[in-house]
């Protein structure tokens, strides 16, 4: 394996560890409505269990509320119950086939301890960014060592791959004062 082949391999990881945490965002609940809320979500479909966006369509009817219509009429009971039960707080109401499912507005409290979970997912996105880091200048001593490449090459390299942690932490940072300036926003 060459330096570059590293290094790109090292920023794809490093890429999609930011993706990971952008995705676990979404599930953080703010004041507004977002269809990703619910994603999580697990419905008992016939025994199995199904997210919750392959059973029904979930959409935005307003701010603070969302709506899910299940695409069977057998399953609005199951879906409405699995909401209830989520570790969300939500309280689906049904009418028919379509389950609203309003967005109580959060409380100051509740809204310091999200702020709290946002910032411990940024500090293990940047722990996971820290041990790509360490592995790739793992795999870049072993080609100094097997005499593939000098060590002035090592240094160099070790330095690139410095900064590219260095920039996927402050892009985590970013994202976390993003989240929480979000979560706060009353």
């Amino acid at each position: 394996m060459s330096i570059s082949e590293i290094q790109k391999q090292t920023e794809y990881k490093m890429n999609r560890t930011v993706e990971t945490l952008r995705e676990d965002f979404i599930k953080i609940r703010t004041g507004r409505a977002s269809t990703g809320l619910l994603d999580h979500v697990m419905v008992d479909y016939y025994g199995t269990m199904t997210p919750i966006n392959q059973v029904a369509q979930v959409g935005v009817a307003d701010a603070r509320t969302l709506t899910v219509q299940p695409w069977e009429k057998s399953m609005v009971a199951p879906v409405e119950k699995a909401i209830r039960s989520s570790d969300l707080g939500l309280n689906p109401a049904t009418s028919g086939m379509l389950i609203r499912v309003p967005l109580p507005p959060l409380t100051e409290e509740r809204r310091r301890e999200l702020t709290k979970v946002v910032r411990h997912l940024g500090e293990e996105a940047k722990v996971a960014v820290r041990n790509l880091r360490r592995d790739a200048n793992e795999q870049i001593k072993k080609l100094t060592k097997a005499k593939e490449i000098s060590e002035d090459d090592e240094s160099r390299a070790e330095k690139e791959i410095q900064k590219l942690t260095d920039n996927f932490v402050v892009a985590i940072d970013k994202c976390v004062a993003e989240k929480e300036k979000e979560v706060m926003t009353v």
